[in-house]
């Protein structure tokens, strides 16, 4: 039960600023996305299945039944994320498909707990020099990513767990308020 009590705890620092913040940030991605924008999703280890799982509520359903929205994770291919590991360097697996595919207008959607991984580092510059925008989900003090994401939300929590944990919820919201967006 600690972990439950430890969930809740850091769910209840998720003030009413973030509130704010991530519907704002919903709204705007949704405005983009009926103009025909992109969301691309990245992390590492377990914040890189957070990225396919929100990937997919946006292209399957999450909610309602609806047209798919253009939602890709940079996390799921293996010969793109094996050949730039190999051809360039690890730290290159998200940033140069992002130079491939991300079209300025489009959103960058991290995930790290550390925020310490210079993939998702060069992944948010590459963003930010195509003209995408970008919002990080952070654990801890945001690391290395701090301050290099258009909007930043913080988990104030030490266990990686309990981080990816309001990670999830916050992303869900997101999700959730951009689906009903685009479906008016």
């Amino acid at each position: 039960m600690v972990n439950v009590k430890n969930l809740i705890s850091a769910l209840a620092l998720v003030g009413q600023s973030d509130s704010l913040r991530l519907t704002n940030g919903a709204l705007a991605i949704a405005a983009e996305m009926k103009k025909g924008a992109a969301i691309f999703w990245c992390g590492n280890g377990g914040s890189a299945a957070e990225s396919q799982h929100m990937a997919a509520e946006l292209m399957g359903r999450f909610l309602i039944n609806r047209k798919p929205y253009r939602s890709l994770s940079l996390t799921t291919d293996t010969s793109a994320i094996t050949g730039i590991s190999n051809d360039f360097h690890f730290n290159e697996i998200f940033s140069r498909q992002l130079e491939g595919i991300a079209r300025p207008g489009d959103y960058l959607v991290v995930f790290t707990t550390s925020g310490n991984s210079q993939n998702i580092v060069l992944a948010l510059e590459k963003a930010k020099e195509i003209g995408v925008h970008t919002i990080a989900f952070l654990g801890k003090d945001g690391g290395k990513v701090k301050n290099l994401a258009d909007t930043e939300f913080f988990v104030d929590a030490t266990e990686t767990a309990r981080i990816q944990e309001v990670h999830t919820v916050m992303a869900h919201t997101l999700c959730q308020i951009i689906e009903a967006e685009c479906a008016k």
